[in-house]
């Protein structure tokens, strides 16, 4: 009989191309959510999935589904993908199941997950990362326009404010838990990677020239060479520096002289994934350490998000040149050969995410994690 794996935060793409990663590598495969995520449901991937209660907002209910679901499933491997990865870890030790959980414990995924204390971990390792600091709304700095301002716990850089005037700045009021980091000058780019005890397994580095408003890509570049190199030393440090074991991704811009200055990073799967996932490679090393020895050579694009915002993006900064080109090259992540209903599961999950946040005064983006975020609040 096949192991049993249990993917959660079936929300999302990376989940999905993991999912079928691990079926490529002969595993059974199980999803868990606390959305609809028919982008999995729809898919022929996983064996069946499975949804629990939302931890950000019923956390008790969400702790038991899940003690629920790993009694009645007992799976080898439980690999979180989205924030929940933070609720998990916070409930896994208490139930006795934290030795499948791959992720590392609470007090790590705080540390790197805190943009603040990330921050700080990277300048006591000695890492390129910009001037960090708790940011007071009575003394702002000086010269606003050098910096960038945003929450110590948030994703997708919805409420970032770059460079603002002192008058966009005034406007904050008093604000919580932010910080105040020095402005990095050049092109963003981002690694994913997967350790065991602090040894780095996988990893792939990439760019993206097609982002939603917010800063989430939807198209994935690789890079490789002396940049690739760089960024992978970084993930090494971090990773040597944690024990870190199960995967995480950082954000970083490179200036004009090919320096990588790290500004954050997310404890979890990303789009990174999209990057390294293919005939069961991602899922050996996840489960058995098999090193990945690269990552993959062809662009990633996410379909349903290329057609629906990438589009009009193209035709109305004429860039369509680029967007066919794109389409040509690279690889849609979400509808893959011979599984393409995810395609459409894809776009009725996001009509759902954007009506969600119209409801709530909310954005589509923001509406997509307001069930499973976490905020840096207690989780006793």
């Amino acid at each position: 009989m096949a192991d049993l794996v249990l993917i959660t935060g079936a929300r999302a793409g990376a989940a999905l191309d993991l999912a079928r990663d691990f079926r490529m590598a002969g595993w059974q495969v199980h999803m868990a959510d606390s959305s609809p995520a028919r982008l999995a449901r729809w898919s022929k991937a996983p064996h069946h999935v499975h949804r629990h209660a939302p931890p950000a907002l019923d956390r008790a209910g969400f702790r038991r589904d899940m003690d629920a679901l790993v009694a009645r499933l007992q799976p080898a491997l439980i690999v979180p993908c989205c924030e929940e990865v933070f609720h998990l870890a916070a409930w896994a030790e208490a139930s006795g199941w934290h030795d499948r959980l791959f992720a590392p414990p609470l007090a790590v995924l705080r540390r790197l997950h805190d943009k603040l204390e990330f921050a700080r971990l990277g300048a006591e390792l000695g890492l390129p990362v910009p001037e960090s600091l708790p940011f007071d709304p009575g003394q702002p700095p000086a010269d606003p326009a050098e910096w960038v301002f945003k929450p110590r716990f948030s994703r997708f850089g919805g409420k970032t404010l770059v460079g603002p005037t002192p008058r966009q700045l005034a406007r904050l009021g008093a604000v919580e838990s932010w910080l105040a980091q020095r402005k990095a000058r050049g092109i963003e780019h981002c690694f994913h990677a997967v350790a065991h005890q602090g040894e780095i397994t996988a990893f792939a580095a990439y760019r993206s020239d097609w982002k939603l408003g917010g800063g989430a890509s939807f198209a994935f570049t690789p890079v490789a060479g002396a940049l690739a190199d760089q960024l992978r030393q970084i993930a090494g440090t971090l990773a040597r520096a944690t024990s870190l074991t199960g995967q995480f991704a950082c954000d970083a811009i490179v200036d004009a002289d090919g320096q990588p200055w790290l500004i954050e990073c997310n404890p979890r799967a990303t789009s990174g994934v999209h990057l390294l996932a293919g005939g069961g490679a991602l899922a050996r090393t996840i489960a058995q350490r098999e090193p990945v020895q690269t990552g993959a050579s062809r662009l990633a694009y996410v379909g349903p998000v290329m057609l629906t915002y990438g589009l009009p993006m193209a035709l109305r900064h004429r860039r369509l040149r680029h967007w066919r080109a794109t389409m040509r090259q690279g690889r849609d992540v979400v509808g893959a050969p011979g599984d393409r209903l995810p395609a459409l599961g894809a776009l009725v999950d996001g009509l759902g995410f954007t009506l969600h946040g119209v409801r709530h005064g909310m954005s589509a983006t923001t509406s997509t994690t307001r069930d499973i975020e976490w905020n840096g609040e207690e989780l006793g």
